[in-house]
């Protein structure tokens, strides 16, 4: 194991990563987006975005599609080199605004948040779109590990807070518990070639209906490619 420093909350800092991996040229079978932040009051990323949208959408946004190169090359017909992004069942309520992603103009910590999640998924189905229509070698694919028990609760209201020490050990996975339906689409035999998949407790089910809504899965991406910099390969 060998460890790499990635504040995923800045875009420079993962340009910076990004070089640093190439560097090491060697191949790259597995990306997990797993990072998040969750409830936290209104405040802003170094480069000005919100920081539900910023860190837990945007930031793995530029991280995937400044690796694809490295993913695509790596990826075999017989072994696909897989992208798996973590969201969660809040993406089921989550609603995309595309006037006001930074939620400038009403800020909900839980809208907020929702609204992120949502976002990986629409991102991770145009994803496959794209890489389907590429002939590429690599599957991306969106995992819900459920209701775990992290620190990502941090900033939960203290009752809550009071409530899940009460409960942790009944309703929360532990976090090993958390992990498996990440690791089942990294390396499962099952999931071979599958790709724009919704997957809970190691099984493809049904996301939301808005999230399969392809015009609004292309507007994001533009827009995406638009916030952190990128070029839109899709556009031409």
């Amino acid at each position: 194991v060998e460890f790499l420093y990635c504040d995923l909350a800045s875009m420079k800092s993962i340009r910076q990563f990004v070089q640093r991996f190439r560097a090491k040229n060697c191949p790259l079978h597995v990306l997990v987006n797993n990072a998040g932040v969750m409830l936290v009051p209104e405040r802003k990323t170094e480069d000005g975005f919100e920081e539900h949208f910023g860190l837990n959408y945007l930031g793995h946004f530029l991280l995937t599609n400044l690796l694809l190169d490295m993913l695509k090359q790596s990826g075999t017909h017989s072994h696909n080199a897989r992208i798996i992004t973590v969201s969660s069942a809040t993406h089921y309520v989550g609603e995309l605004h595309l006037n006001d992603l930074q939620s400038r103009c009403s800020y909900s910590p839980h809208g907020a948040y929702a609204q992120s999640k949502l976002a990986l998924v629409l991102f991770t189905y145009r994803l496959q779109h794209l890489l389907t229509a590429n002939g590429s070698h690599v599957t991306a694919n969106v995992v819900d590990p459920g209701v775990v028990n992290t620190e990502l609760y941090k900033h939960v209201f203290w009752v809550v807070k009071v409530v899940k020490w009460m409960t942790a050990w009944l309703c929360f996975k532990t976090p090993e518990e958390g992990a498996s339906t990440t690791i089942y689409a990294a390396v499962s035999p099952e999931m071979e070639g599958a790709g724009g998949c919704y997957i809970y407790n190691e099984e493809r089910t049904k996301s939301a209906d808005i999230a399969y809504d392809e015009e609004l899965q292309r507007r994001l991406w533009t827009e995406s490619c638009k916030m952190v910099g990128i070029s839109d390969e899709t556009s031409r």
